[in-house]
């Protein structure tokens, strides 16, 4: 159930560091063979641009935090006006009749066992009984870091592409570089890494490539961390995804 689940609750517990780690270590093995500046040995919009590897499937436990998308079934003990499935929406919270929104995204069904009870013991019914089940889990999961309005990790529709990527992180920001957009993945048992060209793309010279559950995608720019912004210049890219 939901194999991307794992890897969106592991790169929300990094907050990226995890990221940034990765790369720059990366960047240190293949010094030796990097350009000396940014653009040199980069292939924009490589032709082969593979699926990655399916992730393994996750042991889902009752203290897994909730994410966007998430769907929930909420039973409240002889009160079906307040029972009934809630999916996690945009903003990390469910729709509870006459209680209103209730955050729920970050937080574990037990919690929000307690917090619908202590709502609904407030002002409806004595002593609630609720009981709060995971019903369907997130399976496609997307980190967009870097140069966006909004990073972060957001749930993945089957058909989407880099450019309706950076549309859910609200669009590139101020000084971004949409010239160099770098994605991230495992493909045969290693990660590699490959560039695109998001100004070109948009243009329609090139294709939009898909994005996949899992995949990492940075926007190069003045948003971007020193350390991690001079690993992404120094990474060597070919026409294919090369191992980092």
């Amino acid at each position: 159930m939901g194999y991307g689940v794992h890897m969106a609750a592991w790169f929300r517990l990094s907050g990226f560091k995890r990221l940034s780690t990765a790369i720059i270590g990366a960047s240190c093995l293949l010094l030796p063979a990097c350009a000396g500046s940014l653009g040199q040995n980069v292939a924009q919009n490589p032709a082969n641009f593979r699926a990655p590897d399916p992730a393994p499937l996750p042991q889902l436990s009752t203290d897994r935090k909730l994410l966007v998308g998430d769907v929930i079934n909420v039973r409240v003990y002889k009160a079906d006006a307040f029972s009934g499935d809630q999916t996690v929406d945009s903003a990390g919270r469910i729709n509870i009749p006459l209680i209103g929104y209730v955050p729920a995204a970050g937080h574990t069904t037990t919690e929000i066992e307690t917090a619908l009870a202590q709502a609904l013991g407030a002002k409806y019914l004595v002593s609630p009984s609720v009981s709060v089940t995971l019903k369907t889990a997130v399976q496609n999961m997307i980190t967009i870091d870097g140069s966006v309005q909004q990073p972060g990790v957001y749930p993945l529709d089957p058909d989407a592409t880099l450019v309706r990527a950076i549309a859910m992180a609200r669009g590139t920001a101020d000084g971004a570089n949409p010239r160099r957009v770098v994605v991230f993945r495992r493909i045969d048992g290693q990660r590699m890494a490959a560039s695109f060209d998001l100004t070109s793309i948009r243009r329609g010279k090139s294709p939009d490539p898909p994005v996949y559950a899992n995949d990492i995608v940075v926007v190069d720019g003045s948003a971007l961390a020193k350390t991690l912004k001079t690993s992404l210049e120094t990474l060597p890219f070919v026409t294919l995804f090369r191992p980092f």
